[in-house]
């Protein structure tokens, strides 16, 4: 995709994180899939690059680049390895809130880590009574002198047992319900009383997905981002980002099996001619192609919308839900265009497709993505939505 409106300096870090992607991930794909851990030299050398936390300001490791560079990069990295590409989603989402809302010292000692690729922090939203209401958390905080102690479970919380720390969201005011009685807090993860747990998931295996237990956990009162009763909005202005970080993520991965398929039709013959030569094969890469030039071109434009300030929710819902089902349905038909060699283990084809699956659940499923695009349509137009 030609994008003209880019700078030089934009081009040259798409340049660094796709040929970082190139020459460092995509050979070891594979193998990497079938670990349950994030390889952390690869994690420290994107660092490294800048490519994990671009758009922290200067004084926390990043290059205060914008939210479209943080999507440039993230496709690229996923066209070669999307577990690995995670890290560049969830670091602006979960470091946009801690540079955002945490105190001074906080700061100054966790981002240049994240940016680093040194530290994970996962963010804990999701609970066992379901991932949708999340407004409705049952996790507590309760203050006691200059401590909060937290008590309860999180679940199908990424990087599962491999993280340090936790943008922990959770109950300050039991009295009021919704949203209005939750805080944020960013908490250790090596303290007495935290147990995590980790999931034996069919994709994303690297990144993991786990249940994390509290019982009785301190933490000090500094902990706490902002003010409390304010932690639910302060996650929601960042989903709008990672929503449409998740869509790149997925048609980057996605653009890789459609390239290596248009290849592979071009030498593969049958009836004496190459593959590529029959419009049973090409139709559909050519309507692949289109389709997702078209969301590509729906995420770039609601990244440059958001590095401006203006609204884009409905963007990132629109792109939410289309992207990850799109890449699932493409990546499924190129295993059908590869026949019987796209069936095997060998091609990465099946890897990619249970990699973006899961994609369609995470940060809000196509039903709560339709409804938030229903509610901003309607709203635009006066009419109250329940």
């Amino acid at each position: 995709m030609t994008m003209p409106w880019l700078s030089e300096e934009d081009l040259f870090i798409k340049d660094t994180a796709e040929r970082f992607a190139r020459e460092r991930l995509k050979d070891g794909y594979q193998d990497r899939c079938n670990e349950h851990r994030l390889d952390r030299d690869l994690l420290r050398e994107m660092g490294a690059l800048g490519l994990i936390g671009p758009t922290f300001g200067e004084a926390y490791g990043g290059i205060a680049s914008t939210s479209l560079v943080s999507g440039l990069i993230c496709e690229a990295v996923a066209y070669a390895d999307l577990s690995m590409s995670y890290m560049c989603m969830t670091t602006p989402l979960i470091g946009g809130v801690i540079e955002k809302y945490g105190n001074e010292a906080m700061k100054a000692d966790v981002l240049p880590k994240m940016a680093a690729g040194e530290l994970i922090v996962q963010l804990g939203l999701t609970e066992p009574r379901g991932g949708s209401d999340a407004a409705n958390l049952i996790v507590k905080a309760e203050k006691k002198g200059d401590v909060y102690i937290i008590n309860g479970e999180k679940t199908s919380i990424s990087y599962g047992d491999q993280a340090e720390m936790m943008l922990l969201f959770a109950r300050t005011d039991p009295n009021k319900p919704g949203a209005r009685g939750v805080s944020a807090f960013l908490a250790p993860l090596d303290l007495p009383g935290v147990t995590c747990t980790h999931f034996d998931d069919i994709g994303t295996r690297p990144v993991g997905r786990g249940q994390v237990f509290f019982d009785d956990v301190e933490i000090p009162a500094s902990s706490l981002l902002g003010m409390e009763g304010e932690g639910f909005t302060k996650v929601m202005e960042g989903f709008d980002l990672s929503r449409m970080l998740i869509a790149l993520q997925c048609l980057g991965s996605a653009q890789a099996s459609v390239d290596e398929t248009w290849q592979y039709i071009q030498e593969r013959e049958a009836f004496g001619r190459p593959l590529a030569k029959f419009q049973g094969t090409t139709f559909p890469l050519a309507e692949h192609e289109g389709k997702m030039s078209a969301v590509r071109a729906l995420c770039y434009q609601g990244l440059m919308m958001r590095d401006k300030g203006l609204p884009h929710t409905s963007e990132a819902a629109m792109v939410k839900w289309m992207g990850p089902k799109l890449a699932t349905d493409v990546i499924q038909n190129c295993i059908l265009l590869n026949g019987h060699y796209g069936y095997t283990t060998e091609m990465p084809h099946h890897q990619r497709m249970m990699d973006v699956m899961g994609l369609q659940i995470g940060d809000g499923t196509a039903q709560i993505m339709k409804t938030i695009i229903t509610r901003e349509k309607i709203g635009s137009i006066g009419v109250a939505y329940k």
